[in-house]
This record gives C-alpha cells, sequence and structure tokens, in this order.
C-alpha cells in the first residue's frame, strides 16, 4: 500500500538511489546554474560566442548595477511589492473565512460551494484572458496596481480556500463545541481558536501564494502597458533590446527577480514544512 523506505530497500538499489542524486539534482539544477554563470559573463565574451564556457572576466558589479540602471527595475521592483503584499493578505483572510465556514458549517449548497472552489482551480487561465481584459477595461482599472491586486485575489482565493478547508476540517470539532458552550461567538471561535491552531498551514500558503503572485508574469503582461504598474516579471522582459539581447543583462535582472521569493522561503522554511506536514500523523 505504501512505499518501502529507502533503508529497506536491497543494497543494490539503494546504492544506485544514493548514486542517481546528484545526477538528478545536477540536470533540475543546470538551467539556474547557466543563468547565474551568464549573468557575471561580460559582453565581450557573450558577443565572440562563449556562451557554456567559464567566464574568463567577473563582471558582476558591472552587469547588475547595469540591469538596474538601464530600466527602471527598481520601480517595477516596488511595483511588485504593492502588487503582492496586499494580494497574498486579501486571499488568505477571505480564504480562511470561506475555509472556517465550509469545514464547520453545515448548510444546504456545501458540498456544491466546496465543489465550485474545487472546480475553479482546474479551469485554464488562457482562456480567462480576454474577458477579464474586457472586464478591467469597463471598470477603469486597466494598467493600475488595484487591477492586478484584485485579480490575483480572485484567482488565489480558491485555492486557498480549498487549502484551508482540509486543514480546518482536520481540527477536533470538540474544541469549537466546547468553546461555544463557554458562550464564545462566531468570530472569538474563528479567531482566538481556528487561526492559531492552523498557523503553520497559513505560513505555508502564505509562501506558496507569494510565490505565484510575484512570480506572475501572464497577467502582469494582460493588464499592464507601459512601466506605470508593470512589476517586476515585465521589467525583466523590457531589457531585452528591439535588435539584440544583452543576455547577462536579462540574467543578472531574472537573478534580481528571483532573489525576494527565494529568501522568503528559506526565511519561512520552518514554518513550510510545517504546514505541508500539518495533520499527516494522528496521536
Amino acid at each position: 500500500m505504501y512505499p518501502m523506505p529507502v533503508a529497506k530497500w536491497k543494497p543494490f538499489n539503494r546504492r544506485l538511489y544514493k548514486l542517481s542524486l546528484p545526477v538528478a539534482l545536477l540536470i533540475w539544477l543546470l538551467p539556474m546554474i547557466a543563468v547565474l554563470v551568464t549573468s557575471v559573463r561580460s559582453t565581450q565574451e557573450l558577443s565572440e560566442g562563449n556562451y557554456w564556457g567559464w567566464p574568463k572576466h567577473i563582471a558582476f558589479f558591472d552587469n547588475y548595477h547595469e540591469a538596474l540602471t538601464t530600466s527602471p527595475m527598481l520601480h517595477y521592483f516596488w511595483n511588485s511589492v504593492l502588487i503582492t503584499v496586499p494580494s497574498v493578505i486579501g486571499a488568505i483572510v477571505l480564504a480562511s473565512m470561506a475555509g472556517f465556514a465550509l469545514a464547520i458549517y453545515r448548510f444546504r449548497g456545501n458540498t456544491t460551494l466546496f465543489a465550485t472552489f474545487v472546480a475553479g482551480n482546474f479551469v485554464p487561465i488562457q482562456i480567462l484572458m480576454i474577458p477579464v481584459r474586457d472586464l478591467s477595461l469597463s471598470l477603469g482599472l486597466f494598467n493600475t496596481l488595484g487591477a492586478l491586486i484584485l485579480f490575483h485575489v480572485s484567482f488565489q482565493t480558491g485555492f486557498c480556500a480549498l487549502f484551508l478547508r482540509n486543514f480546518i476540517k482536520q481540527l477536533p470539532y470538540e474544541l469549537i463545541e466546547a468553546a461555544r458552550i463557554e458562550g464564545a461567538g462566531e468570530w472569538t471561535v474563528f479567531y482566538r481558536i481556528v487561526l492559531p491552531l492552523i498557523r503553520p498551514a497559513l505560513a505555508a500558503l502564505a509562501i506558496l501564494v507569494f510565490t505565484f503572485v510575484w512570480n506572475d508574469y501572464f497577467w502582469a503582461l494582460c493588464l499592464t502597458q507601459g512601466d506605470e504598474a508593470a512589476p517586476i516579471t515585465v521589467g525583466v522582459a523590457a531589457l531585452k533590446g528591439q535588435w539584440t539581447t544583452a543576455w547577462n543583462l536579462v540574467s543578472a535582472g531574472s537573478i534580481l527577480a528571483a532573489l525576494p521569493s527565494v529568501a522568503m522561503f528559506f526565511a519561512m522554511q520552518k514554518h513550510f514544512v510545517a504546514g505541508l506536514t500539518f495533520g499527516a500523523t494522528k496521536g
């Protein structure tokens, strides 16, 4: 029924598994290593065709400084912060309340509503591009930070509600009944009892949503035009020239764009692992 632990494998299979792990890791990291090495490669080496060899001259400060100054990268970065932080907070707040209602209350249509949340996660976002763009134009939100925040909150809330509903469902219902008997209201039960118990799940979800929103390029491209409301993902694409592309600058911009989500993951790694394993065992 369950996979056999690696420690119980036959010696040959266990040795083969341990040898294959570094190879698989190297293959997985190879594109990121190539981007990192290209980000410190000089323009002269790229023009000479040295794409895969080790850089003869490390142009770390020159490339990253030029990536920050040749385009309004700091403006794009600040736009990403203004988009991502409210989107994460809004999606988690709405989803925690929706997950609480779906998990705790028994009402007609509960299963149908939950199935709607589940089905919404299987809708390809590409087919929503035209209606969402038209809606943003009709509401006067096109090319604004508010449009990206609104639509990110809308699209992420369904996944977050599905995620949190399952976690809240695993909590002992006796805790909620005991709180109600003691006279606690529903908001008190939600805020004082449920939220502290699912804090690891909220932290894991915050990291996932932060990564989704920060790295979004599709909706940023559909709902913005120009530099006014563009996030950093669009800003990296702006480093490409019309006739030629300085791939060292594009790589440096990509590294700068990826740093916040990577830093947040390592800062919240303990909570992320705890959230993913929350409720995995009983007793």
